[in-house]
C-alpha cells in the first residue's frame, strides 16, 4: 500500500467541503498527482480492517490505558442513486425510522486520554436471498448479524490486538 499516497487522498477528503473525485484532487496538487494514479492506487487493493489496524496501532499503543474504552457502533453511507449490489443495498435506518440504500458499516473505536481512534470495520454485506415472513417478499439478508459481526471486533480488537480497555 502507498502510505503517502493514502496520506495525501486522506487529506484531500477530509479538508474537501464539496464533492470529491480524482480530478479534483489532481486540480488541488496542481497536476503532480494524475487522477490516473489516483483511480489505480483506489483499485489495486480492497483496504480491509487489517490495513487500518496497521496504520492505527502505533497511535493506539502511544495512548492506550487500562481506562480506554472500545466503542461499536454502526453508520449507513446513503446511495440513493447507485445501482444494487451486495454492498450497496437497503438498510434500516434508526436515526430516520426507515430503509436506506446504501453502504451499512460497523466501525469499532478506540477512546482513551482524549484521543478517539479506529480500529476496526465491517462492511455489511447482503449476500442471501429470504422471504420476509411478514409480506412473503424477497429480501436480502447478510450471513450473521450485525451482534455477530459486533462481537467478532471486539475479540479482535482484545483478544488477538491486545488493546488495553476497561
Amino acid at each position: 500500500m502507498n502510505i503517502p499516497l493514502l496520506d495525501i487522498y486522506s487529506d484531500y477528503l477530509i479538508a474537501s467541503t464539496a464533492k470529491t473525485t480524482a480530478t479534483g484532487l489532481e486540480k488541488a496538487t496542481s497536476g503532480s498527482i494524475s487522477h490516473d494514479k489516483i483511480t489505480s492506487f483506489l483499485s489495486e487493493e480492497d483496504f480491509t480492517s487489517q490495513h487500518l489496524w496497521r496504520l492505527t496501532k502505533p497511535t493506539v499503543r502511544r495512548v492506550e490505558t487500562e481506562e480506554g474504552i472500545i466503542i461499536i457502533d454502526d453508520t449507513i453511507e446513503e446511495k440513493p442513486y447507485t445501482d444494487e449490489n451486495e454492498l450497496i443495498t437497503w438498510h434500516y435506518d434508526h436515526t430516520l425510522g426507515k430503509t436506506v440504500k446504501g453502504v451499512n458499516i460497523l466501525n469499532a473505536l478506540y477512546y482513551s486520554r482524549g484521543m478517539l481512534i479506529p480500529i476496526g470495520f465491517q462492511p455489511i454485506k447482503k449476500t442471501e436471498t429470504v422471504i420476509d415472513k411478514k409480506t412473503g417478499k424477497l429480501k436480502k439478508k447478510a450471513a450473521k448479524t450485525k451482534n455477530e459481526y459486533f462481537r467478532e471486533l471486539l475479540a479482535i480488537a482484545i483478544l488477538k490486538n491486545l488493546i488495553k480497555c476497561r
